[in-house]
């Protein structure tokens, strides 16, 4: 029997980064995965501007730049070539890195992984299945085999299963899951082309009723086709070399000029679990969601879970928080969730459309609305409606800017000028513009500091470093103008706590947040593991 306080069941991205997270804080984590070996294929191939902030979070940050490249724009076309929608991308977004990065999985997996052998309180061990799970007195056993059918055991404080779409902990827990049943099977090509070519935009789908495809970026040098199975057309004369070379080659992608490093079918689902918590047993990532590839939000929204879980879980260790903190993780993400789950169909069922006379009439509306308004690119980081967000008292609804993501920018601290992550630090943020110092008294700057809180004092551009954090691209304080305050109190995933003006306001921060951290546990919320 081993001890850990955290066990994570799948290494994937999500499971990688959430040992990462937690294991940078100081805490033992034991990642049970059942593959001997990483995997080397890609399933993903993008990531959103606010996921390779959260991403940098575990310290990858200055290596992402070496295994994306940032996509230029994504564009919707008819068989004809008309285009229904055109959104560009830009290369500099509101969190700091570019709107869309695309990459090769395989190697974003691999900078997790040089990353988690760099702390020693993390533990992966690879070529074990979990085959059982049981709580005790607020302590979970994880029994797991190897290929040899040699059994282990190892007890923790908390396990979260990040073991993807078929989860064993899942199932385990018995957890009933809301289908949409909306779900088609495609083709998927991944091919490295044998000179470089440049693709504007990087993304593409066309709604072509003959056969809906769509090509992506797939990081520097590699690109991704895919194709929906049509109806009367069976998986198997679909998933064929020469099937795959004949629908690659109007794109110019020929044995000549690309080497075909896989093809296979998948069929997406659009679903979530109903709770993703059950005791001291959480769900994560594809466990707990999965949803259509049109968004490609689905790796995104996996990373959201385990940065919204990993502070949370950091603070009940510690004994900073109740562990009704815990259950504010499904309240938050799990709507966040189903948010992108259901605009991930929606943009389905416009894409995944066979008839033609269907098709034109969709083509009639869409470019009749586009010539009415042009089209805006969604921010994919949404905000949090509920959970632990500051509200004025007697209110049942958080007012904005609490629950939005905080943009990022860069600022000028002492010597150091960079993003603010980078040159602030990460965990909780006080950041206002006047001195906390004055604001606060001592028993206030004190939990702040059992928080590890940093505080800031935000300056214009134009005044000397040392007295605080210079905005130098003039990112914040324009922020807090338009919030109508002068401070705001930022989580450890970047969502805005909540915004105050003056002292009092700081206080009320302040107050607000140390209370909600130590509300005690609703019992009926808990469940127990089997």
């Amino acid at each position: 029997m081993s001890d850990a306080h955290v066990v994570i069941v799948g290494n994937g991205p999500v499971g990688a980064t959430l040992s990462v997270l937690l294991a940078q804080r100081g805490w033992r984590v034991t990642v049970i995965e059942r593959r001997p070996r990483p995997y080397r294929l890609p399933r993903a191939t993008s990531f959103d501007g606010e996921t390779a902030r959260l991403l940098a979070d575990t310290g990858i940050g200055p290596d992402l730049g070496r295994i994306t490249a940032p996509a230029n724009g994504y564009q919707w076309r008819t068989a004809a070539g008309e285009t229904l929608l055109d959104i560009a991308f830009s290369t500099t977004g509101a969190y700091g890195w570019p709107d869309v990065n695309t990459m090769h999985q395989p190697a974003l997996e691999e900078l997790i992984a040089t990353r988690a052998t760099s702390l020693p309180s993390l533990t992966l061990l690879r070529g074990h299945e979990v085959v059982g799970i049981s709580e005790h007195h607020g302590r979970v056993e994880v029994i797991a085999t190897d290929d040899d059918g040699t059994t282990r055991r190892v007890s923790a404080h908390w396990v979260v299963g990040c073991d993807g779409a078929n989860s064993f902990v899942r199932h385990h827990l018995d957890v009933p899951v809301t289908d949409l049943g909306f779900s088609y099977e495609w083709l998927l090509c991944d091919v490295e082309l044998h000179e470089p070519r440049e693709f504007v935009p990087t993304n593409v789908q066309i709604c072509d009723p003959a056969r809906p495809t769509t090509q992506v970026g797939g990081g520097p040098g590699r690109r991704r086709w895919e194709f929906m199975r049509l109806p009367g057309e069976s998986t198997a004369e679909l998933n064929r070399d020469e099937t795959a070379w004949r629908l690659l080659a109007p794109f110019g992608v020929r044995p000549d000029t690309a080497t075909l490093l896989r093809h296979t079918t998948y069929i997406f689902q659009a679903r979530w679990a109903e709770r993703w918590r059950v005791g001291h047993v959480l769900l994560a990532g594809d466990a707990a969601h999965l949803m259509p590839p049109f968004a490609g939000q689905g790796m995104c929204a996996g990373i959201r879970d385990v940065v919204n879980l990993a502070w949370k879980l950091d603070l009940a260790l510690r004994g900073l928080a109740a562990e009704s903190l815990i259950d504010s993780y499904q309240q938050e993400r799990r709507a966040q969730a189903k948010e992108a789950i259901l605009a991930s169909v929606q943009l389905g069922r416009v894409i995944c459309v066979t008839d033609p006379v269907a098709a034109a009439e969709r083509d009639a509306t869409v470019l009749a609305n586009r010539r009415r308004q042009p089209p805006v690119r969604p921010d994919p980081a949404k905000p949090l409606s509920d959970g632990l967000l500051h509200r004025r008292p007697g209110a049942d609804v958080a007012e904005p800017p609490a629950g939005a993501v905080a943009p990022h920018g860069r600022v000028a601290l002492g010597r150091d000028i960079g993003l603010f992550d980078d040159v602030v630090g990460r965990g909780f943020v006080l950041l206002t513009t006047e001195d906390p110092h004055t604001a606060l008294d001592d028993d206030r700057l004190s939990f702040l500091g059992t928080l590890d809180t940093h505080m800031v004092r935000l300056l214009p551009p134009g005044n000397a470093v040392e007295q605080g954090a210079v905005d130098v691209d003039d990112v914040y304080r324009p922020y807090l103008t338009r919030c109508g305050a002068t401070a705001l109190l930022i989580r450890p995933d970047h969502h805005v706590f909540g915004a105050g003006s003056g002292p009092s306001g700081i206080r009320d921060l302040v107050d607000d947040l140390r209370h909600q951290l130590r509300a005690p546990a609703p019992v009926s919320a808990l469940g127990t593991v089997g």
